[in-house]
């Protein structure tokens, strides 16, 4: 009785047809190899090598040049112990939100505008994009002088104290400064993907939803919002990005201070690695730094793509 089960089983698993993958017949262009291993190659040489170099300096005590020993984890530990480090960690963190917030709502509000049946909407998307296309270090210096001397003189004027003096030069609103000009800079580029996610909704669904007598509000959140869904993924994660690494926007307007209180860990880095002779002190903040970008990348990513699943499901449960 057990043999005939047994053959049985072995019939019907010689009957099941073997999964074959879909690529492993798959005639591949040569052109393609030719494209990627070079472009491969070269990111090696110019990113993956410089890294590995810098982590492997992490752990002695060069300066950047001449002879140097390797002492371990001693550059991570004076690090984790280092006031002014943890300070900048925690302003780079404070001002990438709250770029990332106001540059993503800005940028929706305006892509829903810019959609929508206006006079000049070509010409308003032109205007709204050239920030994007300047350097933030030249335009930096205007927003300095604006902040320094326009902006306090207008304050004293309408006799309101903390608009009287410069923000640039106040520990406390220094930082106000740089994130106004981050999102001023970044706006433009938000603008654009939240446009391209809007011009693949079908016009047919907001006529359908405006017979049923549905009013702008319902509009945006219950049809825009969650139909744009990967775009807003997209844009959080590349805002976040780029707000973490924020440089230029220190160099023009505050270079760190005053007194050490708006350095990101980007400008710390850049500073005392290759000014002060911190060269391998600051590799190993490089390295930390980079590791919990790609943790909050990864995270930001899982939070996002599980909330666009989650929708689906329930639309298509609907």
């Amino acid at each position: 009785m057990t043999g005939n089960i047994s053959a049985k089983a072995d019939k019907a698993a010689a009957k099941k047809p073997k999964k074959v993958s879909k690529y492993s017949k798959r005639k591949v262009d040569p052109a393609f190899y030719w494209m990627t291993i070079p472009a491969m190659i070269l990111v090696c040489i110019f990113l993956y090598l410089p890294f590995l170099q810098g982590a492997m300096y992490s752990f002695t005590n060069s300066q950047g040049y001449g002879d140097y020993k390797f002492i371990g984890f001693k550059n991570y530990i004076a690090m984790f112990q280092d006031a002014r480090v943890g300070h900048a960690y925690l302003f780079t963190i404070f001002i990438a939100i709250l770029i990332t917030l106001g540059t993503n709502i800005l940028g929706m509000f305006l892509a829903v505008l810019l959609n929508s049946k206006i006079a000049f909407k070509n010409g308003f998307r032109a205007i709204f994009f050239i920030p994007y296309t300047l350097s933030v270090l030249v335009i930096g210096y205007v927003f300095k002088y604006i902040f320094m001397t326009p902006l306090p003189a207008l304050g004293q004027a309408l006799h309101i104290d903390w608009l009287s003096t410069s923000m640039i030069s106040n520990p406390d609103l220094a930082w106000f400064p740089i994130v106004f000009l981050s999102i001023w800079q970044g706006v433009a580029y938000s603008t654009l993907l939240y446009l391209a996610g809007l011009q693949t909704i079908d016009n047919e669904i907001y006529e359908a939803a405006s017979i049923d007598g549905v009013n702008a509000w319902q509009n945006f959140w219950q049809i825009t919002f969650p139909l744009i869904g990967p775009f807003f993924t997209i844009n959080m994660v590349l805002s976040l990005k780029n707000s973490l690494g924020a440089f230029d926007q220190v160099m023009a307007l505050t270079k760190g201070g005053p007194d050490s209180k708006t350095e990101t860990v980007s400008y710390l880095i850049f500073q005392n690695g290759l000014g002060n002779g911190e060269y391998s002190y600051q590799m190993a903040n490089a390295v930390t730094f980079f590791i919990v970008l790609a943790i909050l990348a990864f995270v930001q990513l899982k939070f996002f793509s599980g909330k666009e699943r989650s929708e689906s499901k329930g639309k298509n449960h609907d």
